[in-house]
């Protein structure tokens, strides 16, 4: 899949280049973002893209020196950079943004423009007019005096220095564009002005990783999710900092993330490592990057190939592996021991009993049915139904969806289980609507582990998952369409044309009324 570029989006099938704005310049900008329409054709957008992000970062820029933020006067750089650490930095953009490109389909097969070359080469030796030079690399050079590099007006001999150095960078990193189209990844610079050029003497400002991820929980759940307030995924944070022995993000590299990276392949999955760390770090930096608290994000490329997974039988249950399971929930005894006493939980009693069936017949993710409340479940016009929603605990897709229940359900007794039940959540013991998330999370662990335990899951097989495989299956079998099965399942949509009309609850419930009850 082809990863995401940095400041690109597609809305309606145009594309634009996009800019958040820090939310302390947002009373000075009048917006939360700035965007800048870039065409809709993709690689045109791509090579539009550079130049349009480097007139919105100006705008920021200027909002900022309005605002009265700057820590220098006006017009002045506040990270002022020479020319060869600016050339510098252009060549290693450049490279960067030719790694991510070179994920599209295509791309290496669109060439370098000759002229362009020959502009750049004339505008290196000196022979360019100030305005020949602003419309070859004026764009590139704003960006620069957007995050405060550069403070040398237009057509200084300063101004001059700067853009011819830009222009030698741009022809170095074309060559190594045109040797990596061959297959050689191997380059190195050879011009001096890069090979010589000398690190800023002042290093940026800490970024202290611990602060970043605790802002970016706060932020993410203010949006909605991280409802644990990132207590698993911080652990990863925390790896990460052990091993680079510092919390300065500021400092991390690129060359970090893959020695990390290659660290934690020595004891973790290739896939737990892909999945969770690196997705976690990656999303983090992302985070950093949009709302200025960094200037790149160095794990943005490093990535770690999954393994393809063996398969060697269906991902569902079969009806007889179904046919067991619903037995065993349905005849399901608590241990007692030795003086008569059941240890379990009521709670975790109820959910052996009843959440097994009511994923047969929803297709439902376990933990959104381990977190139900009495509440979720009504009875409208003769019908049952239960409406799966965030407020109860954690949904994926962050919307409510109503599903009709089964007849089966009905007859098995579970209404009478409903009118028994008190207020509040129905397989799992919280109190506090803050750790409903985590009790449904923990109850459906406990729900995997007594599967495994009693040998009611063959091997291969995922006990949370292996019901939305089946309740696909059999919709398919039924006729019933993939569009109205993800309506029932939560399974968001494959296109944009699944966006349109809705799934009315009759149509759930005439797909839901096809299901065979089980001989039970």
């Amino acid at each position: 899949m082809a990863g995401k570029v940095r400041h690109l989006i597609n809305r309606s099938g145009r594309y634009h280049a996009r800019l958040v704005v820090p939310k302390d310049l947002r009373d000075v900008v009048g917006k939360t973002e700035l965007r800048s329409p870039l065409g809709g054709d993709y690689r045109q957008a791509l090579k539009l893209l550079p130049g349009a992000v480097a007139r919105l970062q100006h705008q920021i820029a200027q909002a900022e020196r309005k605002a009265g933020q700057g820590h220098a006067q006006a017009g002045a750089g506040r990270y002022p950079l020479a020319a060869d650490q600016i050339a510098l930095s252009h060549y290693n953009q450049r490279l960067a943004f030719d790694d991510l490109l070179r994920n599209e389909p295509g791309y290496a097969d669109s060439g370098i423009d000759d002229l362009y070359v020959n502009r750049l080469r004339k505008a290196v030796a000196g022979r360019s007019s100030d305005d020949e030079l602003q419309a070859l690399i004026g764009d590139q050079l704003e960006r620069f005096r957007a995050v405060g590099n550069v403070s040398a007006g237009q057509g200084s001999d300063e101004w001059r220095v700067i853009a011819r150095a830009l222009c030698s960078a741009e022809l170095e990193a074309l060559a190594r564009v045109a040797e990596r189209d061959e297959g050689d990844f191997t380059g190195t610079p050879t011009v001096p002005i890069i090979v010589n050029a000398q690190p800023p003497s002042d290093a940026p400002e800490p970024v202290s990783l611990k602060r970043l991820w605790a802002d970016y929980v706060t932020a993410r759940k203010q949006a909605g999710f991280m409802r644990d307030n990132g207590r698993q995924l911080g652990l990863t944070v925390e790896r990460l900092r052990k091993f680079v022995k510092h919390d300065d993000a500021a400092r991390l590299t690129k060359k970090d993330i893959v020695e990390w990276r290659d660290h934690l392949l020595k004891d973790l999955a290739a896939k737990t490592v892909s999945d969770k760390y690196l997705s976690t770090i990656r999303s983090l930096l992302n985070w950093a990057v949009d709302n200025e608290r960094l200037t790149q994000n160095v794990a943005a490329t490093v990535k770690q190939p999954k393994p393809r997974q063996r398969r060697s039988r269906e991902k569902g249950f079969t009806d007889a592996e179904a046919l067991k399971l619903l037995k065993a929930s349905r005849e399901y005894t608590p241990h007692e021991d030795e003086r008569g006493r059941v240890r379990e939980k009521p709670e975790l009693i109820a959910a052996k009993r009843w959440v097994p069936m009511l994923a047969a017949f929803s297709g439902a993710r376990v933990t959104e049915l381990t977190q139900l409340r009495k509440e979720d479940l009504r009875k409208e016009g003769g019908h049952w139904g239960m409406r799966i929603t965030p407020d109860a605990g954690s949904v994926k897709t962050s919307e409510y969806r109503d599903v009709p229940l089964h007849q089966q359900l009905i007859d098995e007794g579970f209404e009478r289980f409903l009118e028994q039940a008190g207020s509040g959540p129905l397989f799992h013991g919280g109190k506090e609507p803050a750790r409903y998330a985590t009790k449904a999370v923990r109850i459906s662990s406990q729900l995997a582990e007594w599967l495994r335990r009693d040998g009611l899951v063959p091997d291969g097989v995922q006990p949370n998952h292996a019901w939305r495989h089946r309740f696909k299956t059999q919709c398919r079998e039924l006729g019933v369409s993939d569009r109205v099965a993800d309506a029932i399942q939560g399974h968001a949509g494959r296109t944009a044309a699944d966006d349109y009309g809705d799934v009315t609850l009759k149509t759930k419930a005439d797909a839901i009324a096809k299901l065979p009850s089980y001989g039970i």
